[in-house]
């Protein structure tokens, strides 16, 4: 029996961000959750066995809120955002700050670093800053459970030090070429990956 997949996008993002990959995993079920950074958030009823796979922030929020058992494919994720082996505490403490007097900018500018076309509606701004100050203060509770992490070599947003360190443990597995959106640019590549992983 296939597992169903659980797809959580990260900030800033929703749930199109997953609409290349899944017509690659069409052959399971998936159900997309969504924050509501331009909209309501939905958080659909998924049943096991299911693996859980975020992008960016989403990695981190599915690895709190779902059992210690459960599978997590981290997409260019993260069990922590910032400290020393991380992104500086300063540069997500600049965002917010600027976020205060300017949301459709700070987020703008953000997808722009990461290579994605601005918004395309409203963003919803208490919920943008609260997942921002996670990005700040945040560190997901250790896990064994199994854990795959994709990354890309040329990511302008996550460093090195972070890319090799999250999520102790996990199968870890670098696109050489690949940045910050590898579910949008390279999803034939994450779905082999994904594939290999839930054999």
């Amino acid at each position: 029996m296939r597992p169903t997949l659980l797809l959580l996008h990260g900030w800033g993002f929703d749930t199109s961000l997953w609409d290349a990959l899944a017509e690659r995993l069409a052959h399971y079920r998936i159900v997309r959750w969504d924050r509501g950074y331009f909209g309501a958030p939905a958080e659909p009823p998924v049943e096991p066995p299911f693996v859980a796979i975020g992008h960016s922030l989403g990695a981190m929020l599915l690895a709190d809120r779902l059992p210690a058992e459960t599978p997590l494919i981290a997409i260019n994720g993260f069990d922590h955002f910032t400290g020393e082996d991380a992104v500086p505490a300063r540069v997500v403490e600049r965002m917010r700050l600027r976020f205060t007097d300017a949301p459709d900018a700070v987020v703008t500018e953000f997808r722009a670093r990461c290579g994605a076309p601005p918004t395309r509606s409203a963003s919803v701004v208490p919920r943008l800053a609260d997942d921002l100050a996670l990005l700040a203060t945040h560190r997901a509770a250790a896990s064994d459970r199994p854990c795959l992490t994709l990354h890309g070599n040329a990511d302008p947003i996550l460093p090195e030090t972070l890319r090799k360190t999250a999520f102790p443990g996990a199968v870890r597995t670098t696109h050489s070429e690949a940045g910050h959106l590898l579910p949008v640019t390279h999803p034939d590549w994450c779905a082999a990956r994904i594939e290999s992983f839930l054999c």
